[in-house]
């Protein structure tokens, strides 16, 4: 079974800086990685995506996000990080790591478990 494990979540003052990784492991072989990403899910909010990044490359964020978070890889490691970096209140969440591992015309979908960031004001 696909192991998403999640790190470096905490508390942080607002404008401050976290970064987060997320392990892919137990993969079989005849998967492979389409994308990873992260989503967040507020108190009594829908859980939203935040950031992901493809196989090619390709990375996608959240307007809110924009311009304070990056997301990276480090493929050979089946590793995803997000650098959060002038944070606000408002990024207040559970944070999910998140997969989409391809074999042949068939995705299939992988979540940690979440890991908590809590901004104070």
């Amino acid at each position: 079974q696909v192991q998403l494990v999640e790190s470096g979540g905490g508390l942080v003052q607002a404008g401050g800086s976290l970064r987060l990784s997320c392990v892919a492991s137990r993969i079989s072989s005849i998967l492979t990685i389409n994308a990873m990403g992260w989503y967040r899910q507020a108190p009594g909010m829908q859980r939203e995506l935040v950031a992901d990044i493809t196989s090619g490359g390709n990375t996608k964020y959240a307007d809110s996000v924009k311009g304070r978070f990056t997301i990276s890889r480090d493929i050979a490691k089946n590793t995803v990080y997000l650098q959060m970096n002038s944070l606000k209140p408002e990024d207040t969440a559970v944070y999910y790591c998140h997969t989409v591992l391809r074999n042949g015309p068939t995705n299939y979908v992988y979540w940690g478990q979440g890991t908590q960031v809590t901004v104070s004001s």
